[in-house]
């Protein structure tokens, strides 16, 4: 089989925490039929994808690299640069690592590049909808996904009054209530707030 890797981000959208991205190096077929089919992870419960993810990362055919940006970088480069940036390290990541990473043809999830649009190698693709449509990058959004909620709930412990590990840090009307009394804290996109949280 063909070896591929997939590229996908979470928490773009967010008003609070890293933007999150995994490269899945997937080197054949990783299903298992009590888990049903591979989806993106957005198509999951989240107790599937914590099932999947238990599956994926103990997989021998599954090698990962994860990176992230946390709120300064973001506000520094803005999301979509961030994003890219870290789309570019977790793929450097796991090329280092993984001789045939070097050559698996890549697939990123749409809006997403490797460094950035202009600079893409020529082996690495973005794809609309490539979670729902390639399974490399399906592998890497639920990896991507559940390693970015254990993140937000390890945040939510640190800043209790925020409730992170319930929204991981969504704008969620109890999220911006609680911006509201409580002012924003170091995870805090601020440009986000200014736009978002009245």
């Amino acid at each position: 089989m063909r070896q591929v890797i997939g590229i996908d981000e979470v928490g773009r959208g967010c008003l609070a925490g890293p933007v999150v991205v995994v490269a899945a190096l997937v080197t054949g077929r990783v299903g298992d039929a009590a888990l049903g089919p591979l989806r993106d992870s957005k198509k999951l419960t989240r107790l599937q994808r914590e099932a999947w993810f238990d599956h994926l990362t103990k997989s021998p055919r599954v090698r990962f690299a994860l990176a992230r940006v946390y709120p300064r970088q973001i506000e520094k480069r803005n999301i979509s640069r961030a994003a890219n940036v870290a789309a570019q390290r977790a793929y450097e990541r796991l090329a280092a690592r993984e001789r045939a990473g070097r050559r698996a043809r890549v697939f990123l999830d749409g809006g997403l590049y490797i460094g950035s649009r202009s600079a893409q190698p020529a082996h690495a693709k973005t794809v609309i909808k490539g979670d729902e449509k390639i399974p490399a990058v399906a592998v890497a959004s639920i990896i991507a996904k559940v390693s970015r909620d254990r993140f937000m709930a390890r945040l939510g412990k640190k800043f209790p009054a925020y409730g992170f590990e319930i929204h991981k840090g969504y704008g969620t009307a109890a999220h911006r209530k609680a911006i509201r009394e409580n002012g924003p804290t170091p995870a805090h996109r601020l440009t986000f707030l200014a736009q978002n949280v009245q």
